[in-house]
């Protein structure tokens, strides 16, 4: 009796694995992870990419918003998630630099970026630097004689050290030899209500949150980061072209899974992430929320991401510990 059911056992766990293993993927909720609070770049990019998700694979696919330390609560969480694909990253820039951060700084990381798989790029914009539209400021040279007529006076918000919304403005600081003063927050959503709430003086952000406040006439953007003009943003400046060469910082959204996901569910994920890239629906909410869409998967995703994370690593170690 006991061998019978002992097979009987067998059989049934048997039977479970090739049910498992035949399941298709996403048989139910996907959670997708944005590191910070709502309102931030992951967060608007995020949203529309996880609405689509839900409409091609029939399933939920809420958005997690786990802030704090600059994102990188948020990101550990996906890295020691179960890796079967039900658990996603829709993960910034700051992903790669983190790590290397907590090194600088003397502390063991929470995660390190080989724990992530990269899936898609959905954005790639660099920053772009906004001062309230009542400023007397209109110009970067403005802004760096303001700064350095008033060191030490002049704030800015962001999503916590090492974010992407600090370090382009530590770079600014250190190419124009500028003082001022970080108000660090748990997220870009966050940081730009301080902006529009008088709290600090200019903040750095993706374009995609601050250009509804541009357009508006809330905010003014006076310089970006990018090696070329913005689209959207033509008429301002990009700081390389202003004599500061090695300002340069995009904040990209990229989809993210644990690094051990099966490779057949990872490319379910790619394949639905594709699908999102040409979704009209999907298409008209980028343009409209002021994000440029540029789309790239498998390889040209990696090469991509591993020629960023290189350069943003380089960046960290010249900013050095922050007390």
């Amino acid at each position: 009796m006991l061998r019978r059911t002992a097979l009987a056992t067998l059989a049934c766990a048997a039977g479970a694995s090739i049910a498992k293993a035949q399941e298709v993927f996403p048989s139910r909720a996907v959670s997708m992870v944005v590191a910070f609070p709502p309102g931030g770049q992951a967060d608007v990019v995020g949203r529309p990419v996880a609405a689509t998700l839900e409409r091609i694979w029939r399933v939920a696919v809420p958005i997690v918003n786990r802030g704090g330390a600059a994102g990188a609560i948020g990101n550990a969480s996906v890295a020691r998630a179960s890796p079967d694909g039900y658990t996603l990253l829709m993960a910034l820039s700051s992903m790669a630099l983190l790590p290397e951060a907590a090194r600088v700084n003397g502390r063991e990381p929470t995660y390190t970026p080989e724990m992530l798989a990269p899936i898609a790029l959905f954005a790639a914009d660099p920053t772009v630097l906004v001062v309230p539209a009542a400023s007397p400021i209109r110009t970067i040279e403005d802004f760096i004689a303001d700064v350095k007529a008033r060191p030490g006076q002049v704030s800015y918000s962001s999503a916590g050290n090492y974010s992407a919304l600090h370090v382009p403005m530590a770079q600014l600081s250190q190419a124009a030899g500028l003082d001022m003063l970080h108000v660090p927050f748990q997220g870009g959503g966050p940081a730009l209500t301080a902006l529009l709430g008088g709290q600090v003086n200019c903040l750095a952000s993706g374009p995609g949150p601050v250009a509804p406040h541009v357009r508006s006439g809330a905010l003014r953007a006076i310089a970006t980061w990018g090696r070329t003009r913005l689209a959207g943003f033509d008429d301002v400046p990009t700081l390389i072209e202003k004599g500061f060469p090695d300002c340069e910082f995009y904040i990209w959204v990229g989809l993210f899974a644990p690094a051990a996901t099966p490779a057949p569910v990872i490319a379910r994920i790619r394949e639905a992430s594709a699908q999102v890239a040409r979704d009209p629906d999907f298409i008209r909410i980028m343009a409209a929320s002021g994000n440029t869409l540029d789309f790239r998967d498998g390889e040209a995703f990696l090469r991509f991401y591993n020629e960023d994370a290189a350069r943003l690593v380089r960046t960290v170690r010249a900013l050095g510990r922050i007390e």
